[in-house]
């Protein structure tokens, strides 16, 4: 195996000189650097890529950072990001929070990421005042996604949680829908996907401009899942008098409510409406009407805020700015799951 000894023995050179004539410095003439460039090629010499990068003070790496990976919307984000990492020469160090606090403190409080990671990325995760002064200590650039908590000097990369509530609501209220219910995740829950209580703010405030003021007993908190969907329309259904419609606050949740509705015997959506947001996968093959977000576009310029600076890139003009936020639009999609209300 050919070592970097070698190659400065053919150029006639020091190794700290083939070094830094393989990683472009200037501080190596041309001549130089040509000659090294030809020894290496002959001995077929392979710059080891950790290596290099430890040279130049670089791990190479990103740490990105997600609260339950087993979720759409975190893994879609996760895959765009990893690809656009993968292009740019940089890898992926994946954190799974799995809704465990000592995985929290672990990640976030430790010296854990310490010359580890050259960058960190938040997807939506739910940060405390002392959450947030651990990462400042780190000192490294970062980015959050979909995130309720700012970090001082990292950019977000979100949607408009609230607007695209909104949406969903009123795309009910103009099928003639009055009693609405909504369900959505847990506030209990600190590790939970925390835009829920955007939706849910959304929502109240689509109601209140209709004229409509919301109804406790037709809002229920469950997990951000589809079992969680499906435990608050069964809560919904055992309390009487059934919404005409059902917003969820995410695909997932949307599905189980179509799971609890059908063993219910009520149909979709003669009986009942169903709308979510996020556009899963699997909203098509059910028919679900839903609010489309860019979740794969969200994890690519996310990555992008992460790189351009790292790889001394300018920034696109609207994300020029360190800390800017970053608002993506969605977009209603109906499909087969809304329908006008029934007339009494």
């Amino acid at each position: 195996m050919t070592k970097i000894d070698d190659v400065a023995r053919l150029a006639g050179v020091s190794p700290a000189t083939v070094s830094r004539a393989l990683r472009g410095l200037p501080t190596v003439s041309a001549a130089t650097r040509s000659r090294v460039l030809a020894a290496a090629e002959q001995l077929q010499y392979a710059v080891s890529p950790s290596a290099s990068r430890l040279a130049g003070g670089r791990t190479g790496t990103v740490a990105v950072v997600v609260p339950r990976i087993t979720r759409w919307f975190f893994g879609v984000v996760v895959e765009a990001a990893e690809d656009f990492f993968h292009r740019a020469g940089y890898d992926l160090l994946l954190h799974n929070l799995g809704g465990r606090e000592q995985n929290r403190q672990r990640v976030l409080h430790a010296t854990h990421l310490h010359k580890r990671v050259d960058a960190i990325m938040l997807v939506a995760t739910p940060l405390r005042a002392t959450d947030v002064t651990a990462l400042a200590a780190l000192d490294l650039p970062g980015v959050t996604i979909s995130s309720g908590t700012t970090v001082p000097g990292w950019p977000c990369v979100r949607i408009d949680d609230v607007a695209a509530a909104r949406t969903a609501t009123r795309h009910l209220l103009d099928l003639g829908h009055r009693r609405i219910a909504h369900i959505s995740g847990d506030p209990d829950d600190e590790l939970a996907f925390s835009a829920h209580l955007d939706r849910r703010r959304g929502h109240q405030e689509a109601l209140r401009a209709a004229g409509l003021q919301p109804d406790p007993s037709l809002d229920v908190e469950s997990s951000f899942d589809i079992a969680g969907g499906t435990r608050a329309t069964e809560e919904l259904l055992r309390r009487g008098d059934p919404p005409t419609a059902i917003f969820a606050a995410c695909d997932e949740m949307a599905m189980g409510a179509l799971t609890a509705l059908r063993d219910a015997g009520l149909r979709v959506p003669q009986d009942v409406s169903v709308i979510g947001i996020d556009d899963h996968a699997l909203s098509g093959v059910l028919g679900l009407s839903t609010i489309a977000q860019p979740a794969a576009e969200q994890g690519r310029l996310a990555a992008q805020l992460l790189l351009d600076p790292l790889c001394g890139r300018a920034l696109d003009a609207d994300v020029s700015k360190p800390d800017a936020s970053v608002i993506l639009d969605t977009r209603l999609v109906v499909r087969d799951s809304t329908a006008p209300a029934r007339a009494n």
